[in-house]
């Protein structure tokens, strides 16, 4: 997004929401920004700082419950990442729908587990491959999909929205990309796989896929290894769509 905050045309909103502000840092950085706009963060665990913007609150809150807060309440609500936490998407943007003001923008950023290449270094059915072909199925098992990054737009659409906008970014995994800024990015990405891959898998893979521990750990190494590999040139799809509640 080189270095936005946020893509909606928003111009000082009264009141804001971050779901699922995770550590907060985004909520924190927003508040600075916009020093006149009461905003909430919310999320199920309380990992954000003590020490925050006067204009900032955080709050423990399960988005997929009915919401609490008044109906045409927020100016701008943003989200991020909610991608394997909601079982119902429509349900959810029906909410977002109510609590908008009329002219008021909703904001969702998602990134696509499927790994994606333009040089054809990603074949089908290589282990690269199969790692967006089992994200699918583990968010079937899970009844959360991890692929709203590609239905958002339209879910969106369909909860009433209007002048719907959708941007994707290419995101690298590891440093194999001629561009400076995308060969940072990709250093960066593949420590967010390097870090994350175990805990997205261990529990979803042997729990709801059947999976043995061992079997995970192994899948897991192997999914290291190849990422490291210099003849793979992955990449993932990073989306932000924004939308606008008519003001009728």
């Amino acid at each position: 997004m080189n270095d936005k905050l946020h893509l909606a045309p928003i111009r000082n909103p009264r009141r804001a929401i971050d779901i699922g502000t995770g550590t907060g840092t985004w909520a924190v950085d927003f508040a600075e920004k916009y020093p006149n706009t009461s905003i909430i963060g919310t999320d199920l665990s309380p990992i954000q700082p003590e020490t925050k913007p006067p204009n900032l609150a955080f709050e423990i809150d399960d988005c997929c419950s009915d919401w609490v807060y008044p109906k045409n309440h927020f100016d701008y609500i943003h989200i991020r990442q909610l991608y394997g936490s909601v079982a119902d998407w429509p349900r959810f943007y029906n909410e977002c729908y109510d609590h908008l003001t009329p002219g008021g923008y909703i904001e969702q950023a998602e990134l696509n587990p499927v790994l994606k290449s333009d040089d054809g270094s990603i074949v089908p059915g290589d282990l690269l491959d199969q790692c967006g072909i089992l994200a699918a199925q583990a968010g079937e098992s899970l009844g959360k999909t991890l692929l709203v990054e590609k239905s958002m737009q339209d879910d969106i659409a369909r909860a009433g929205f209007t002048d719907v906008v959708k941007t994707t970014y290419k995101w690298p995994i590891g440093a194999w990309s001629n561009d400076a800024r995308l060969k940072e990015l990709g250093k960066w990405n593949l420590l967010h796989w390097q870090k994350g891959l175990e805990s997205w898998t261990l529990r979803s893979f042997t729990k709801h896929m059947g999976w043995t521990y061992e079997a995970v750990k192994k899948w897991n190494a192997d999914v290291h290894r190849a990422m490291r590999e210099r003849k793979y040139h992955a990449y993932q799809d990073v989306s932000v769509v924004y939308a606008r509640k008519p003001l009728r």
